[in-house]
């Protein structure tokens, strides 16, 4: 899936979605950008990202956002469908490191990348969910696909702390 950047300029909120959608619920996040898309009408302050396995490319959208989402996977030994979030501490910490899959090793030398160059963003949470099926194949896992609308309700609150309202695309309102 090619990179889908909705950003306008500047140092605003965003939302990224990582993962593998080949690899069943390893796609969870871009499955959760892609119905962020479908659903809403998104604010110009807020800039999403389907960043699948993209990697470095990912850096000039962390770097242009003031306030930062990820939306993933994460391995960690509870039941499939467990949504956990991780503050930036976590993140700096190195307390998720052993619990990420691949692509997140990426994620997170590409944050401290940017923190290097000063262009980080200043707060940064990653909201993740543990998958059940990394199978080769597409679409979720029934035990996940519940997960998008907790993990969608999730960003709608934290939006809305930061004074971002979501409102319905006119198909969905």
């Amino acid at each position: 899936m090619p990179l889908h950047l909705s950003h306008t300029g500047g140092r605003k909120t965003g939302i990224l979605g990582i993962g593998n959608i080949l690899l069943r619920d390893e796609g969870f996040g871009v499955h959760c950008v892609q119905k962020l898309q479908e659903d809403y009408l998104l604010p110009p302050e807020l800039d999403v990202l389907d960043g699948g396995t993209a990697g470095i490319m990912m850096a000039p959208f962390m770097e242009s956002v003031q306030t930062l989402y990820v939306i993933d996977t994460i391995n960690l030994p509870e039941r499939p469908g467990t949504v956990r979030c991780f503050s930036d501490q976590d993140i700096r910490a190195g307390t998720i490191q052993g619990m990420m899959s691949p692509h997140q090793v990426g994620l997170l030398e590409i944050l401290s990348l940017c923190r290097l160059r000063d262009r980080a963003p200043e707060t940064v949470e990653l909201i993740t969910v543990v998958p059940a099926d990394l199978s080769t194949g597409l679409g979720l896992s029934a035990e996940l696909q519940p997960c998008m609308a907790t993990v969608l309700g999730l960003l709608r609150e934290r939006l809305a702390g930061q004074g971002i309202r979501l409102r319905p695309a006119p198909a969905h309102a």
